[in-house]
């Protein structure tokens, strides 16, 4: 299997409300209501997605989920570097399970 790795990160002049509403769509969002009574997942991308994330802007999938990631970044104007790299057990262990 062909693993790549993304390294990204969105424009610098980006507001903190277009920054979140950008983590809801890639990464998803737990949440609850103002009691706490219900919790739920607002999923994003990456919930269908296995993947790997090492730190923020940083991941790693399988080589047959990057254009469907790399659309998502490209509309958001997203700097990435992509490279096809040697996966460990531990990766491959999580790329290898069903998305969720």
């Amino acid at each position: 299997m062909e693993v790549c790795i993304l390294v990204f990160h969105l424009p610098k002049k980006m507001n903190n409300t277009d920054l979140g509403k950008f983590m809801k769509k890639f990464y998803g969002q737990d949440t609850s209501t103002r009691n706490g009574k219900y919790r739920y997942r607002r999923k994003g991308l990456l919930d269908a997605i296995p993947h790997r994330k090492l730190l923020r802007g940083v991941i790693i999938i399988r080589k047959s989920d990057v254009e469907d990631v790399m659309k998502l970044l490209n509309q958001w104007n997203a700097v990435v570097d992509q490279r096809i790299i040697e996966p460990t057990e531990e990766d491959l262990k999580v790329l290898l399970e069903e998305a969720k």
